[in-house]
C-alpha cells in the first residue's frame, strides 16, 4: 500500500526517519525502501552523493563518525538532534552505523519508536552500536539467527 492508498483508506502515513551511513549500511537500507512506501519517509545518510545515486534527492546529511572520531561524533549527535527536531518522525529506523545510532537516541528523546537492524556484515557478533541499541532501541534485530538472544535481540531474517 503506497502513501496515496493509505490516505484513501483513511490511514495517515506514519513519518519514518530511515538512517544509514554510506556503503553497505546504506545499501541494506535501500533494500528496505519498498517496504516503507506506505509511509512518509525521510532518508538520512553521511554522503549526499550515494543518496542521489539511489534517487533520494532530498536526504538529510550527517557527519560520518565512529568511536575513533570523538569530535565528529559530537557534531554527528548534534546533527541527529537537529534532524529529529526538524522532522519529528513517529519511527526511526537504522541499519547502522554510529550516525544511525545517534538518530535512534535522538528519536527516543522526541518519543519516536526506534528500530535498529544490525548490519549483515556483523556475523560474528553484534556491532558496537548494535550492542548499545539492544538496550536503547524499542526493537533490535540481527540478520544472523545465531546472534539472536530471544529477548533483546531478535532474528526476523536478512535484508539481503
Amino acid at each position: 500500500m503506497g502513501q496515496e492508498q493509505a490516505k484513501a483508506a483513511g490511514k495517515a502515513p506514519r513519518k519514518v526517519l530511515a538512517v544509514a551511513s554510506g556503503g553497505g549500511h546504506w545499501e541494506q537500507l535501500m533494500l528496505l525502501r519498498e517496504t516503507l512506501e506506505s509511509h512518509d519517509v525521510v532518508f538520512a545518510t553521511t554522503d549526499r552523493k550515494i543518496a542521489q545515486q539511489r534517487g533520494v534527492a532530498d536526504a538529510e546529511v550527517l557527519p560520518d563518525c565512529n568511536q575513533n572520531t570523538p569530535f565528529r561524533a559530537l557534531l554527528c549527535a548534534l546533527a541527529a538532534v537537529r534532524i529529529l527536531l526538524k522532522h519529528r518522525p513517529h519511527i526511526v529506523l537504522s541499519t547502522g552505523a554510529a550516525p544511525g545510532y545517534f538518530c535512534l537516541l535522538a528519536g527516543r528523546l522526541v518519543g519516536a519508536k526506534t528500530l535498529w537492524i544490525d548490519s549483515v556484515a556483523n556475523g560474528e557478533e553484534l556491532s558496537m552500536c548494535g550492542k548499545l541499541s539492544k538496550r536503547t532501541a524499542h526493537a533490535c534485530l540481527t540478520q544472523w539467527e545465531h546472534l539472536a538472544d530471544g529477548s533483546a535481540v531478535k532474528y526476523r531474517g536478512a535484508v539481503l
